[in-house]
């Protein structure tokens, strides 16, 4: 192994000792995934690591900003602003910053039963917008969960958090879209639009026409984006969507269900009670009378 230039000013590092990780490889919660060593190195200027044998962990290396590169499989790897690098254990690797712009980067080192979760993603640059719609924020806070917990003590607790936490920095790497959806601009998707459309109807019963007509689509064209969206036809998302805002009356109204199945613009009572078990397996009697009396073990279906 050959290492130069550790010791960068602002540098952040937790080793966490041997007996630790035999704790967490232990635990149910922890050995699925859980962090061995974790920092931050700022503006590591001439920063270089060689591994001729790897490591026994998993390496993520995040770059916050500047450049570097990693070496792997014969390759050579550049990593920019906003890019990331998975080394996969027991694999010969070596790492280090660029002369000129040097990174500055996030990382730590990782093992679990859960790892091939993310085969997808390990031993490949990742890529990931630089944008106000990335999320990279959220991110370094996910880092900051992790490492301020293990930083404050290694109790059961924190060590579960952490790997808690770990999984999901990695789901945010490999379900990039899924992960920045939520700061994606709404106004000119409109699929989007036509679930706000669909929210805002669920007391009328709106046809495939009404909702082609609003998205601006033919039936057909419509359906065809709206299931490849979605994974479901739009009639059967709008009745989902009937079915969830039913399960917050039959919670915390106590309107009468044929009152619920008319107010949702469903035909019948019967109609609704049908509709209602086929999604959930319950009546909505039979719903509204389990949940009042397990209501804290019956699961409650929040509008999304």
């Amino acid at each position: 192994m050959k290492k130069l230039a550790e010791g960068f000013k602002g540098e952040r590092i937790i080793r966490t000792p041997k007996s630790i990780w035999e704790l967490q490889a232990a635990n149910p919660i922890c050995r699925q995934l859980y962090i061995t060593d974790i920092g931050y190195y700022p503006l590591a200027k001439h920063h270089y690591w060689s591994m001729p044998n790897g490591r026994t962990e998993n390496v993520l290396l995040y770059c916050e900003k500047g450049r570097g590169w990693v070496q792997y499989k014969d390759a050579v790897h550049a990593l920019q602003k906003h890019q990331a690098f998975i080394i996969p254990a027991n694999e010969t690797h070596s790492y280090g910053a660029d002369a000129a712009d040097p990174y500055s980067i996030y990382w730590f080192h990782f093992c679990g039963e859960n790892v091939s979760m993310f085969n997808s993603i390990i031993g490949k640059v990742i890529l990931m917008d630089d944008s106000d719609k990335s999320r990279c924020e959220d991110r370094f806070q996910l880092f900051e969960e992790m490492y301020q917990n293990l930083e404050a003590n290694f109790s059961a607790e924190n060590l579960e958090y952490a790997s808690i936490c770990l999984t999901h920095f990695l789901a945010s790497l490999k379900y990039i879209s899924q992960f920045s959806e939520i700061k994606k601009a709404k106004k000119d998707d409109a699929i989007q639009k036509s679930i706000s459309y669909m929210r805002e109807n669920l007391e009328s019963n709106l046809t495939l026409e009404d909702m082609a007509r609003q998205a601006g689509y033919s039936p057909a064209h419509f359906s065809t984006l709206f299931s490849k969206k979605t994974s479901l036809a739009p009639k059967d998302y709008y009745n989902q969507l009937k079915i969830q805002r039913a399960c917050s009356y039959l919670h915390f109204s106590d309107m009468k269900i044929k009152e619920i199945a008319f107010l949702l613009g469903f035909s019948s009572p019967f109609y609704f009670s049908r509709a209602f078990k086929k999604e959930l397996d319950f009546t909505p009697k039979e719903y509204r009378s389990w949940y009042k009396s397990n209501a804290a073990k019956l699961p409650v279906f929040y509008e999304a």
